[in-house]
């Protein structure tokens, strides 16, 4: 399998689809194949349910996980994988980190159930690497309600659960440092930019293992 998978994460109001955006024109005025999608949302299945989660009604816990993961297993077949086989690099607004800081830390989900349950969502599926946008939950909810103007159901929980989530991400980047790269989100937006690049031209650079989850680097498309 070819190209190369780029999650972005973070809590609310981090930045990270800003920079995913950008991230994607940088990318193109290179020439490469570039693919973007988010979680939930990255398929007309994950738009209903990212509806539903975020504007609907009261969803369980268990239930809210399991639509999550609904979701994630037809986006990765349907969306995440092929373009990857044609040598995209996907660029992913939120994947299976979310899923552990938002359900297993912010709602005390058991973090083994969903490690279990993400691996058959994934099909076994990294990312080459993750952007960990960290912003003062404070912050990043100021943002996000400014933004948005009226909360969305994950918005309007309350400041606990937001800092439990915070706390999660902290902890994965401690346990993944090979794969999760931490951004300082309280910089500028160009400042963030070129440390993203900085990034990725390294994995892209970098000769990869056979034991990731692509054979190759990608490489720009002919003019």
């Amino acid at each position: 399998m070819s190209g190369l998978f780029v999650t972005f994460e973070g809590v609310e109001g981090a930045g990270k689809t800003t920079q995913l955006k950008l991230t994607e024109a940088w990318l193109r005025s290179l020439s490469y194949q570039v693919k973007t999608t988010r979680e939930p949302g990255g398929t007309e299945l994950g738009t209903n349910i990212r509806e539903l989660l975020l504007q609907g009604g009261e969803v369980s816990d268990r239930a809210e996980l399991l639509l999550l993961m609904a979701d994630r297993a037809h986006h990765v077949e349907t969306e995440i994988q092929p373009s990857l086989a044609q040598g995209y690099v996907v660029l992913c607004d939120r994947y299976y980190d979310s899923t552990i800081a938002y359900q297993g830390y912010g709602r005390g989900m058991d973090l083994e159930q969903i490690a279990q349950i993400n691996r058959i969502a994934t099909n076994g599926l990294q990312p080459n690497l993750t952007l960990w946008f960290d912003l003062d939950v404070k912050v990043g909810l100021g943002r996000a309600r400014q933004v948005s103007g009226q909360p969305d159901r994950m918005e309007r929980l309350d400041l606990e659960f937001h800092q439990r989530v915070a706390e999660g991400f902290r902890e994965l980047a401690a346990q993944e440092r090979d794969r999760i790269v931490r951004i300082d989100a309280s910089q500028n937006t160009d400042r963030i930019q070129s440390q993203i690049q900085s990034h990725i031209r390294t994995v892209i650079q970098s000769s990869l293992n056979p034991t990731d989850c692509h054979e190759s680097a990608p490489k720009p498309t002919a003019n």
